[in-house]
Parts: C-alpha cells; sequence; structure tokens
C-alpha cells in the first residue's frame, strides 16, 4: 500500500520531470526539493535535483534530447 505521503512525493517528481523535460530546470528543482522535504532519502528526486543544479550552472543546448551524460565517475 502507498501511503498519502508517497503518492504527494510521486506527484512532485512526476511534476518536476515534466518541468525538467522543457528545460524549466529552476521550477524542476522547486518540485524535487519539496519532494525531499517530504522524504528526504527519495533517491530520484535526489538525483534529478543534482542534474537540475547542474543544468542550471552549465546550461544544455538548444536542442537537448533531456538525456543527461556523466562526464566524470
Amino acid at each position: 500500500m502507498i501511503t498519502d505521503t508517497k503518492r504527494e512525493v510521486l506527484d512532485l517528481f512526476a511534476q518536476g520531470r515534466k518541468s525538467y523535460k522543457l528545460m524549466m530546470f529552476e521550477e524542476a528543482r522547486g518540485f524535487f526539493a519539496k519532494a525531499l522535504e517530504l522524504d528526504a532519502e527519495d533517491g530520484p528526486s535526489k538525483v534529478y535535483y543534482a542534474r537540475c543544479k547542474h543544468y542550471l550552472e552549465n546550461p544544455p543546448s538548444e536542442d537537448w534530447d533531456g538525456v543527461f551524460v556523466m562526464k566524470t565517475k
């Protein structure tokens, strides 16, 4: 059974992913941050929060297809 809190985290994550795909990284980061306030251990939100931070500092090209390419290990 999924708790109400987990449902809210999933909804926030989905909204964040939608903004992320539209290259709206600041907005997306806000959704992921709210998800992490509810569940600090939510792995997907942690990953996408960090990716948003990266893309805010290093914007992708206009033809970005939404794929994150790791440059370091």
